[in-house]
């Protein structure tokens, strides 16, 4: 059975880095994880995680306020592409309204607030794969 691979989108590194540690941490090499510091460059392998690994279930986890694409768009580009993938927004900033567009056009699995808690962020990660 392949393994679940969760990609984590944020275009501040300290939030990659505690991302990657975290999920380490607590999902050991039971995962395969990728990290993208826009929602083009997450697009980007998305895209190349389906034809890659069609089969292994895919987590996105993403930041809404970032340059260029915000993180609205980008899940709900990624649920136009592939609804299959479960998404949940990680974010400080996200309006209600932002929010509630993402639950509505991208089937958001749910959104966490920055800073969020560690074991929450992980067992709903684990619910999902």
């Amino acid at each position: 059975m392949p393994k679940p691979i969760i990609i984590c989108v944020d275009d501040e590194t300290l939030v990659l880095d505690s991302l990657k540690i975290e999920l380490r941490k607590f999902f050991n090499n039971n995962c395969l994880y990728e990290f993208a510091s826009s929602g083009e460059e997450g697009l980007e392998i998305v895209t190349d995680l389906e034809k890659e690994e069609p089969n292994s279930k895919k987590v996105v986890i993403s930041d809404w306020w970032m340059p260029s694409m915000k993180g609205d768009e980008f899940l709900i580009a990624v649920h136009e592409k592939y609804p299959e993938i479960t998404t949940i927004m990680l974010t400080g900033q996200a309006s209600e309204a932002a929010i509630a567009d993402v639950l509505e056009k991208a089937n958001l699995h749910c959104c966490i607030r920055k800073p969020w808690e560690y074991e929450d962020l992980m067992h709903t990660i684990k619910q999902i794969i």
